[in-house]
């Protein structure tokens, strides 16, 4: 059920993505994404040989969560930045736990020291599932987005991944 990405897979990440930039405050994104935008983020990802992960049931893509640059600067190679999302549909079923379990587990064995998840707030799902899985809130950003008409804030979660 849970493999690496390939680039058959983006048509499914985009439809699955382009629910969350339509329906939700999840992602800041507002325009949708296509196939081959989302091709070119999966390609940027692997190229730096950071993971990204697929959850496939029954033929069906259900959700995927990958890691990238925290920042550019050469000091930061070994801090990541964690995404995972699941289809609205399969929410609450253990994916997106199984999808970001095993992302962590293949970041520590890559040497990355730690990991960081941003969450627009409120979402106690997300943030509970980032608890759950050991990572603490180290910062909170008032209205640093704007969509649907409204200021988000933002929450950073991080993990040391690494002693």
């Amino acid at each position: 059920m849970l493999r690496h990405v390939t680039p058959e897979d983006a048509k499914a990440i985009a439809e699955l993505y382009n629910y969350y930039i339509r329906h939700t405050t999840f992602t800041f994104e507002e325009s949708l994404v296509d196939t081959q935008l989302m091709s070119q983020r999966i390609a940027s990802i692997k190229a730096v040989d950071l993971p990204w992960l697929v959850y496939v049931q029954d033929g069906e893509l259900k959700g995927y969560a990958y890691a990238s640059k925290w920042k550019e600067r050469s000091a930061y190679r070994f801090a990541v930045e964690t995404s995972v999302y699941v289809a609205h549909q399969h929410q609450g079923q253990g994916i997106g736990r199984q999808l970001y379990s095993a992302l962590l587990e293949t970041l520590t064995a890559q040497g990355v020291h730690t990991a960081i998840g941003g969450i627009t707030l409120p979402n106690p799902p997300s943030i509970a599932l980032h608890q759950a899985l050991g990572m603490h809130k180290v910062a909170h950003f008032e209205k640093v987005g704007y969509k649907f008409e409204q200021w988000l804030d933002v929450g950073y979660w991080q993990i040391h991944l690494q002693a």
